[in-house]
């Protein structure tokens, strides 16, 4: 009888496959990674394995996770890599059944994503601005201040994920460039359009970074990054960014938890669609493959859909 390969075997395998068909990326595959090794182990505490585990072994494993405190997004999560893994596994003639295939999730409400109002960007992009003017900065820390502020106008003017913002090759600060493109999740390439506040913040940077690479003091090194991490080889790193822009948003009077990259990127998308923008259009630019994942902000459209027949309908009540 064939020994049943070990879980940590098909893990591998199954990751093979997610990073070589869907183009999963590091993170994603860390995020599986991590899941399926805790699912692996609640298996082997009790005598079971990924090739034999039955549909109320499962459960019994989203039971503990309740049991252990984990909220609802997180078993939901766990429970989408669980569903994953067994499709893999029966499609590849590893199990004859899916015993995941009928298992419910927990029951969870979209929440609304945190949003920045217009002033409250506004005040940060004034406030980052303000750091990469300081004439009394040194070179070290005017140079980190125009990252800063180059990184910030990027993002607001796309809309970017700060995985596909850090990782930014040099080339997107070409001169006169309205489009820069990005390789997002998947893999997939797309387009996105830049303004002139985010090109010349971009020019300004490349050219500190150029001046910067003579003055020994900067520790600036040449890179194929737009944004490289100083003294060190690689671009900056999301969580970098994350702390950076957490401090600007307290010295700009904005409490930090309700700033991060991500709010950032709701805050585009926000505004695009107070504004007019057809929800398409930001579901391209955001490099959403799915609308339903842009209908997260299908109440700005509604809200704005409102106050159209409330201001212009002839029969509204004045």
């Amino acid at each position: 009888m064939r020994a049943k390969p070990s879980d940590a075997k098909l893990t591998g395998l199954f990751l093979d496959m997610l990073a070589a068909e869907q183009g999963a990326g590091p993170n994603t595959l860390d995020a599986y990674r991590r899941d399926l090794t805790d699912f692996s182990e609640f298996l082997g505490r009790v005598g079971h394995s990924f090739a034999d585990a039955e549909t109320q072994t499962l459960r019994d494993y989203l039971a503990d996770l309740d049991t252990r405190g984990f909220k609802s997004t997180s078993v939901a999560r766990r429970l989408s890599a669980m569903r994953h893994l067994y499709r893999f596994l029966l499609n590849e003639r590893i199990r004859g059944d899916d015993p995941a295939a009928i298992l419910s999730g927990p029951k969870r409400g979209r929440g609304l994503p945190k949003v920045l109002s217009i002033a409250d960007v506004d005040r940060m992009l004034r406030r980052a601005r303000e750091l990469s003017e300081a004439e009394d900065a040194s070179p070290s820390k005017r140079l980190r201040a125009l990252r800063l502020y180059c990184l910030l106008e990027v993002l607001y003017a796309t809309g970017l994920r700060v995985s596909e913002l850090v990782a930014l090759p040099r080339t997107a600060a070409k001169r006169d460039a309205r489009m820069i493109v990005v390789r997002g999740k998947g893999n997939k390439e797309r387009l996105v359009p830049l303004n002139e506040a985010s090109r010349q913040a971009m020019a300004d940077y490349l050219a500190a970074t150029e001046a910067a690479k003579s003055d020994k003091k900067t520790s600036v090194a040449a890179s194929k990054w737009l944004f490289p991490s100083f003294g060190e080889s690689g671009h900056l790193t999301r969580q970098h960014f994350a702390r950076d822009l957490k401090e600007l948003a307290v010295a700009s009077g904005i409490q930090a938890r309700l700033v991060s990259p991500h709010v950032l990127r709701h805050a585009f998308a926000s505004h695009l669609l107070h504004n007019g923008a057809d929800l398409r259009i930001v579901q391209t630019l955001l490099g959403h493959t799915d609308i339903s994942t842009t209908q997260i902000y299908t109440h700005v459209v509604e809200e704005r859909l409102k106050s159209l027949v409330r201001d212009l309908h002839p029969l509204a009540e004045k």
